[in-house]
């Protein structure tokens, strides 16, 4: 029987709001799609086009629309992998093009949070079968014979009596012609008849990728095109007063230079100046002998070594904000049979994209019209910014999803198109803004860094009775409704239902805010990327203080509710039988219990849920006498729901989040001194390199009953925390502070 766990109030007018442009875009009149292609210029006769979303010709070439932008999450070729599946088409014989933005047509355009699949798989299902339908239909038209008499099969029709076929190219002006179904009429394929969902699909892009092909924002070129770059000041919030423009305009190259006021708030227009010049290099060079002289603001005396001090000082006094409450903490602590204390701190840091940002603008003043080139997370988003900050209309906005290399959160800001738009309202020419990695590095919307300073309890039977929490997170100052308030940094807030806040009687969760002119924005998965590795590394230090066995204790913690209901307006229901059964499977593979490692080698066990995925991981490491780490092996095991879409894609995003996970945790970290950022490029921002990868990752993917969801995210939280237990297991080190080349590892 299938379940499906209740949703919170705004999760569900979520999906009514998805359900409803669904059956919009199914009721499309596909007449008029056909009316048009005809008569488009160069058109090869008529095509089927029974939505946004789908364009079939009379050569039987499928051509099937991406609407989410592409930041190497693989959703360009998944998405359109459902389709094809009810559609019931060769994948050989289709084609994906990148949509614009274009809400009306297309419904929400964004990927961030992993939710381009779980927001988008039903209804491009229902898509897929109601074309399908009308080729079947139109085929039994053609041959007089009844609808239930013919099947699809793919890029056909067959009549089952007499084995006649059509192939869908023959069908496109007789199907044009027809209604298109109902949402409620759409009858979806049987999952057990799957032949192309569950395989293994290369990107769409792989090939062009591989061969150098222009394709990322960094690519675009425009006849007439010049080329830009932006500096603001090194201090979070300054501002320029005055700069050598005049020695600047007198470089080769250089066909203007100019000061931008910018706007109050951190994570739009930044106050700074532009460079215009004929090429990249040219605007480069001249930026290098750009001298300015900065207003630095309130944030001058920001350091990092301050922020600890002040963390430290805040551990000591009661939260500010009262996040859970639940039982006697105090007094249950008090009549532990052990308790445990420890401090928990990580870093700022940066999104490291390999791609940085850059975006194309071309503002066309006699028509008030703006056409931009975006390698964006959040396009409408983008598009808002640029109407609140410059006042166009949205409906003179054109612009253009390009394909991203690597996003992580970072390109769901859109400080940079908003930069891009500035200048090119002085240029009467389309410009490309790069930023340059130092810019890239220094100025991004960081990960909050943060500070936990906990104290859990175990009673004499190893059971866990209490947990406390004192998270000290940063926060910018903001005007809400007349209000001005601290915000914390995105993933820099503690939510009451975080593990274990439902399932110990005597918990207290507190926050408390630092003020800070530092811009955070969205890193990959939010908050749990760092929580994870708390939570579940001081889980650990729990059962080792009560002497129990680690799965044994997360297996009772856990306990044997069903569903542990979600608190407060985004409290998420939390399966704890989805929850036990990927944990289990991970032991199980990664033969828990049943291995004796020597000194300096050892397995970490953990788990988190995230995104609305649930994941178990178990490391095995290696650490030398002198403290050199080497992960060994991992194994993970996931659910994600009833279906994977694109088994080479969910491999590729388990391996990427090992990785990238494995990389945060051991090196890049964020100085700050005198307000501003002291790493400039990778010499001094390592990176995880090959010969420090696992040797193995190994991936298991457990099929429930459930909604399938996305898988860009939940897999990197559980990284962390397994080395780290892992660490513990071979070294009896704990790692409470990352990244973790700041630990020493030796033994002896």
């Amino acid at each position: 029987m299938k379940r499906t766990l209740p949703f919170s109030a705004s999760r569900r007018g979520f999906l009514r709001a998805g359900s409803v442009g669904a059956a919009f875009m199914l009721g499309m009149s596909a007449e008029g799609a056909l009316a048009a292609t005809a008569r488009a210029a160069g058109a090869p006769g008529p095509e089927f086009v029974p939505n946004a979303f789908i364009r079939i010709g009379r050569d039987g070439r499928v051509t099937l629309t991406s609407k989410q932008p592409e930041i190497g999450q693989g959703i360009k070729t998944s998405l359109p992998m459902v389709i094809a599946e009810q559609l019931e088409v060769p994948w050989q014989h289709v084609r994906i093009v990148q949509g614009d933005l274009d809400t009306a047509r297309f419904g929400s355009q964004g990927a961030g949070g992993s939710t381009s699949t779980p927001t988008n798989y039903e209804n491009f299902h229902r898509l897929g079968a109601a074309a399908r339908m009308m080729l079947v239909q139109a085929a039994a038209e053609t041959w007089g014979v009844p609808v239930a008499e013919c099947a699809a099969e793919q890029g056909a029709v067959v009549h089952g009596r007499t084995k006649r076929r059509l192939a869908y190219g023959a069908l496109v002006e007789r199907a044009a012609k027809l209604p298109v179904p109902e949402a409620s009429q759409v009858v979806l394929k049987d999952p057990a008849s799957y032949t192309l969902l569950g395989t293994r699909v290369g990107g769409v892009d792989n090939a062009a990728i591989v061969s150098g092909q222009p394709l990322f924002g960094i690519d675009v070129r425009l006849p007439g095109m010049l080329y830009a770059v932006y500096a603001k000041c090194p201090v979070f919030g300054g501002k320029p007063l005055k700069a050598n423009l005049g020695a600047i305009k007198a470089m080769p190259g250089v066909k203007d230079a100019f000061i931008i006021e910018g706007t109050p708030n951190l994570n739009g227009l930044r106050p700074g100046v532009a460079i215009v010049a004929t090429s990249t290099w040219n605007a480069i060079r001249a930026r290098r002998a750009l001298e300015v002289e900065w207003d630095e603001g309130e944030a001058g005396g920001h350091s990092w070594a301050d922020f600890t001090a002040q963390a430290k000082a805040q551990a000591a006094r009661p939260g500010a904000t009262s996040v859970r409450r639940d039982g006697d903490v105090a007094g249950s602590l008090a009549k532990a049979a052990k308790v445990v204390e420890a401090a928990y701190s990580y870093p700022f840091i940066s999104h490291a994209s390999m791609e940085p940002q850059n975006c194309t603008a071309w503002f066309k003043p006699a028509e008030g019209t703006l056409e931009l080139w975006a390698p964006t997370q959040n396009p409408g988003a983008g598009q808002a910014l640029v109407t609140s900050t410059f006042g166009i209309p949205k409906e003179k906005i054109q612009l253009h999803i390009i394909r991203s290399g690597g996003g992580f959160g970072r390109r769901l800001s859109s400080d940079f198109i908003v930069e891009a738009t500035a200048i090119a309202q002085k240029v009467a020419a389309p410009v490309k803004l790069t930023w340059t990695r130092e810019d890239d590095l220094q100025h991004d919307h960081f990960r909050p860094g943060g500070f936990h300073f906990l104290r859990g309890g175990v009673d004499a039977n190893g059971r866990a009775v209490a947990w406390h929490n004192h998270f000290v997170t940063f926060a910018n100052r903001v005007e809400r409704e007349g209000k001005s308030i601290l915000q914390p940094g995105s993933g820099g807030n503690l939510s009451g239902d975080e593990f274990p806040g439902r399932w110990l009687a005597n918990c207290q969760l507190e926050q408390t805010a630092l003020e800070c002119r530092v811009p955070m924005g969205p890193w990959r998965a939010p908050g749990s990327c760092v929580f994870a590795w708390v939570f579940h590394s001081f889980i650990d230090e729990l059962a080792h203080a009560g002497g129990r066995d680690p799965l044994a204790f997360r297996m009772e913690l856990l306990g044997d509710r069903d569903i542990v209901p979600g608190t407060g307006e985004r409290g998420q229901p939390y399966s704890v039988a989805r929850m036990k059964k990927v944990l289990q499977v991970a032991a199980d593979q990664a033969g828990w219990g049943k291995k004796k490692f020597p000194r300096g080698q050892g397995q970490g066990i953990a788990f988190h849920f995230s995104h609305r995925g649930y994941v178990a991981q178990v490391a095995e490491v290696t650490v030398s006498k002198d403290g050199k780490l080497k992960v060994d092996r991992v194994v993970v095991a996931t659910d994600i729901g009833s279906q994977i879409v694109n088994l080479s894609g969910a491999e590729n995003q388990v391996e990427g989040s090992v990785i990238d996970g494995l990389s945060t945790m051991m090196y890049p970290a964020l100085d700050i001194e005198k307000g501003r950022i002291v790493q400039s490029n990778f010499h001094d921002y390592p990176l995880l390199r090959m010969p420090d990868a696992p040797a193995k990752i190994e991936m298991h993917f457990v099929k429930t009953d459930y909604p399938v969801t996305g898988l860009g995210e939940p897999a990197l939280p559980p990284l962390a925390p397994a080395v780290c237990n892992a660490i513990f297991a071979a070294t009896g080190k704990r790692v409470r502070e990352l990244p973790l080349s700041k630990t020493d590892l030796s033994w002896s």
